[in-house]
């Protein structure tokens, strides 16, 4: 069983997987995002007291956050007990364009150049998390979700302004990767 568990899986697993929870969702009327249990904390914390935008039934949402609890323990076992140690595969063009811009081949899962404790305490590293926390939160919540939400559970309500996020996030990310990521660097 470890062995079929520590394999690779085929693409298509996740898929199939992501539209049966979909199906589920759907079926028992709710929508499915990561960016609201941010929401749901506060309101938690009593900030709906002041804000009037986190002042709802958090109640309603623990299934969410207990998504959210098990995707970080999942991580925590994929991490320490499921995996070989092995770095993860990329391809020679990726490298090549990895390497034009001061980023090495990774030799863990990501490039420890803007993936360490040490890049996070110079200034650069700083302003990468300062400026890009920012750009996530202020987008998330501009774009009324975050990238899951919309596009796996926005999508499959066939929401126009779902897909309009989508295609704005693939917009940025391709902007951010080919654009801004080398002048940054």
């Amino acid at each position: 069983m470890i062995d079929a568990i520590l394999a690779p899986w085929p693409w298509y697993t996740s898929g199939a997987v992501i539209a049966g929870i979909m199906i589920l969702l759907l079926f028992f009327g709710k929508s499915f995002g990561f960016s609201a249990n941010l929401r749901t904390m506060c309101s938690m914390a009593g900030v709906g007291n002041k804000v009037s935008f986190f002042k709802f039934d958090w109640k309603k949402q623990t299934w969410n956050l207990l998504f959210l609890v098990g995707a970080v323990i999942g991580g925590f076992i994929a991490n320490n007990y499921l995996s070989d140690g092995s770095t993860v595969a990329i391809s020679e063009n990726t490298i090549r364009d990895l390497n034009a811009i001061g980023i090495s081949a990774p030799t863990e899962v990501q490039p420890t150049e803007i993936f360490s404790w040490e890049f996070a305490k110079t200034p650069k590293g700083i302003l990468f998390l300062v400026l890009g926390g920012f750009l996530v939160g202020f987008g998330a919540r501009y774009a009324g979700g975050c990238t899951s939400g919309h596009a796996i559970s926005g999508i499959s309500d066939l929401q126009i302004p779902s897909i309009i996020a989508v295609v704005g996030f693939f917009i940025g990310g391709l902007l951010m990767t080919f654009v801004f990521l080398p002048i940054l660097l």
